[in-house]
């Protein structure tokens, strides 16, 4: 078979800029064309055709170079102002499903490094007209449209399957939670190891003892100009012990409900946020997204141009708790252990910081507050708007209930690892999915 002819898009197709402004659009009856990939909808038309459209603004701004969708549309519709239409000038020589196909998933080496500009970086319209791509004979673009199609429709239903998958995956871990918290994963081992009084591995009340042994204290405080000196040196009364009442099921023998204020060695304390900087300093400080999936990520950090002295409460050593105190809804109160090195980090506004007992495992006290149960408790407890940014304070913090037990932090971990293995097969699967319709996309766009 002789080799496509390369042609370019000017020499084919004439390039035509929208011409509805997007958020002044009345909508009605016809598509309007917009950069996301869901279309809006406008009372007029400005084409009646088949066409690619792709935006002339960058998808990230900010002085980024890229484009998150081509698209293609057909029949009667609407353009925005900030996209343009490439159209075949005759549909028996080049098929506008299948440039769209190609410039879409060619665009990020053939159309994003045409972009220019600093703060607003755009893509022009002459620039696009001297793109090259394969021709092969209309039939065969025709062919490789259909494939294309039902490739795609293939992959979105792969794509619902995983979902589906990646959700079971989540509630089963979330009743994994739960379970341990109510004392049913771990019934065969307490038949094997039963209560042994007085022992703090087995004997929750005289791990409590001892946990009160050790008193309740704060850090020396050190607090910048910016913070309010109403809240210098303020500490929270130990809270009401759980009656029976509070308690919301019933835990096994051996077992005893505690507040979070009853076995924590210092109060939560609000972090400190100073004005961040896009240039690197020596001092680090922590984003929400650093926590917001209940595992400490080492990633989500920015910078702030502010030396801040070590001796400061706001900097955070191995294993301090930290809680989102103000998010969405879904995360507020969302917990994790901090894993990184000693004075590395501090923490902002936003998030909460509580350190407990050494005689304490962490990971089971991680795994009461992430549970169903008190993720509820967060939730509920959340003050201001809804639907914005909702907040949880100190003493709904230290007023938490969680069940101390004897030890069941292997058993967990055991069972959420299992979890967390059927979540990275999942993961490969997807990846291997999206890996092989590329690499089919790939054979048909290099054909010879």
């Amino acid at each position: 078979m002789s080799e496509w002819k390369r042609v370019k898009i000017g020499d084919l197709c004439r390039i035509v800029k929208g011409t509805t402004g997007i958020a002044s659009a009345e909508p009605g009856q016809y598509p309007l064309v917009v950069t996301a990939e869901e279309r809006k909808t406008c009372f007029t038309y400005q084409f009646d055709c088949e066409a690619v459209c792709i935006p002339l603004v960058s998808s990230s701004g900010h002085g980024k170079k890229s484009l998150k969708n081509v698209h293609y549309q057909s029949g009667k519709f609407a353009l925005g102002t900030i996209l343009c239409a490439v159209i075949p000038n005759n549909t028996q020589e080049l098929d506008a499903r299948y440039l769209h196909q190609y410039l879409q998933f060619y665009k990020d080496t053939i159309l994003v490094p045409l972009m220019k500009g600093a703060a607003n970086v755009s893509l022009s319209m002459k620039d696009i007209a001297t793109v090259e791509f394969p021709l092969p004979p209309i039939e065969r673009q025709r062919e490789l449209s259909n494939l294309f199609v039902s490739l795609h429709e293939k992959q979105k239903e792969l794509s619902a399957e995983y979902e589906k998958q990646t959700e079971y995956a989540k509630l089963l871990r979330q009743n994994i939670l739960q379970e341990a918290i109510e004392g049913k994963l771990t019934a065969a081992w307490r038949k094997q190891n039963p209560v042994v009084k007085g022992d703090i591995n087995f004997d929750a009340e005289a791990l409590f003892e001892q946990i009160q042994k050790e008193k309740y204290h704060t850090d020396s405080i050190l607090l910048t100009q910016n913070q309010d000196k109403k809240k210098k040196g303020k500490s929270l009364d130990f809270p009401n012990p759980c009656d029976n009442k509070e308690k919301p099921f019933e835990i096994p023998e051996g077992w005893k409900w505690v507040r979070l204020g009853e076995i924590i060695k210092e109060p939560p304390r609000n972090g400190y946020s100073p004005k961040a900087v896009d240039f690197e300093t020596s001092t680090k400080t922590l984003k929400l997204g650093a926590i917001t999936y209940g595992v400490f990520n080492p990633k989500e950090y920015k910078f702030i141009n502010e030396e801040i002295p070590k001796d400061a409460y706001c900097w955070l050593k191995n294993g301090d708790f930290l809680i989102e105190r103000s998010n969405s809804i879904e995360y507020v109160g969302i917990c994790a252990i901090y894993t990184g090195k000693d004075n590395e980090f501090m923490y902002p506004d936003l998030l909460m910081r509580f350190r407990t007992q050494d005689i304490l495992p962490k990971k089971y006290i991680h795994t009461a507050l992430i549970s169903p149960f008190n993720r509820s408790y967060f939730m509920n407890n959340a003050k201001g708007a809804q639907k914005t940014m909702p907040k949880i304070n100190q003493e709904t913090v230290v007023n938490t209930m969680i069940p101390l037990p004897e030890e069941i932090v292997s058993i967990v971990e055991k069972h959420l690892q299992s979890v967390s293995d059927l979540e990275n097969q999942i993961t490969e699967r997807e990846q291997l999915t999206k890996q092989l319709m590329q690499s089919i996309l790939k054979d048909a766009f290099e054909e010879k």
